[in-house]
């Protein structure tokens, strides 16, 4: 696995992998790797010549009140972590590297950013799709691969992808869950024993919920079921929002169609979890 820091000599090596008929494959991270993100290297690796990672903690995506100083960062482990899973390359700048002194263009994310967790984290997905633009740019990857956990960060990725038109096949892969089935994040790490027990309630709140759709139950009590259960565990110190989205436009649902979207983003403490679900009425 080489290690390169460099945006330039980045974009050169994959420019020649490239040239040689070579698909490539990338896996944009912010390290404290988990179970998740090493199912993306693995999907990468069966579907791709070569295999890129990157590893960076995008500061424009945090708010000045955010967890930017505090978020995880172990290096080696991350390290270990992908030459176990034999990848080819990992990128690995800095800050200055990816915004040297004058860097001012950003991208404007659209009215997906403004909804659910855009809410909430005012100007963070544009920060999201900045840094991603640019890893883009220098990548020049085939496929890029992301989790359904953050589904509207995906969904935007999808969305910018089209309208920039990069040239890129953005593949969106399944939830890896722990054993109770809470997501696996890398803020998971910020919970102790008890919050880590109660966290696994928006998974149970999620469950419900799709079993209340199948059985023939409204917009408005599932959205009320979804509410009740995460109020009940007195650990889940806020709710920002639980109910029935459109999978396309993250607009709320007034009645139960094909598709839908069951999201949550909960807090406990300190510590800010999202889930979904994506369930197939048909």
């Amino acid at each position: 696995m080489e290690i390169i820091r460099i945006p330039r000599i980045v974009q050169d090596t994959c420019n020649k992998h490239r040239m040689k008929g070579r698909s490539v494959g990338f896996v944009p991270t912010m390290g404290a790797l988990h179970g998740g993100h090493l199912s993306l290297i693995k999907r990468s690796r069966m579907e791709n010549d070569i295999t890129i990672a990157s590893i960076f903690v995008n500061p424009i995506q945090f708010g000045p009140a955010e967890d930017l100083a505090k978020y995880p960062r172990d290096i080696e482990d991350d390290v270990r972590k992908l030459r176990e899973h034999d990848i080819d390359m990992l990128f690995l700048p800095d800050d200055g590297l990816m915004y040297p002194k004058g860097f001012e263009t950003r991208v404007e994310a659209g009215h997906l950013a403004k909804k659910l967790c855009g809410r909430f984290r005012p100007g963070h997905f544009n920060g999201v799709a900045t840094v991603v633009a640019k890893l883009f740019n220098i990548t020049s990857p085939t496929r890029a691969y992301f989790g359904q956990k953050d589904f509207q960060q995906a969904l935007i990725i999808k969305r910018m992808a089209r309208d920039l038109n990069f040239n890129i096949e953005t593949v969106v892969c399944p939830i890896i869950r722990e054993h109770d089935g809470l997501a696996m994040s890398s803020r998971n790490r910020y919970l102790d024993e008890e919050q880590r027990t109660a966290a696994s309630k928006i998974f149970r709140g999620l469950n419900a919920a799709s079993a209340a759709i199948h059985s023939g139950g409204s917009v408005s009590e599932i959205r009320s079921l979804m509410v009740k259960m995460l109020s009940s565990e007195p650990l889940i110190t806020q709710i920002d929002y639980a109910s029935i989205y459109d999978p396309e436009t993250l607009d709320e649902v007034t009645e139960i169609k094909d598709e839908l979207l069951l999201a949550v983003a909960a807090r406990l403490g300190e510590t800010r979890l999202i889930d979904n679900m994506l369930v197939n009425v048909s």
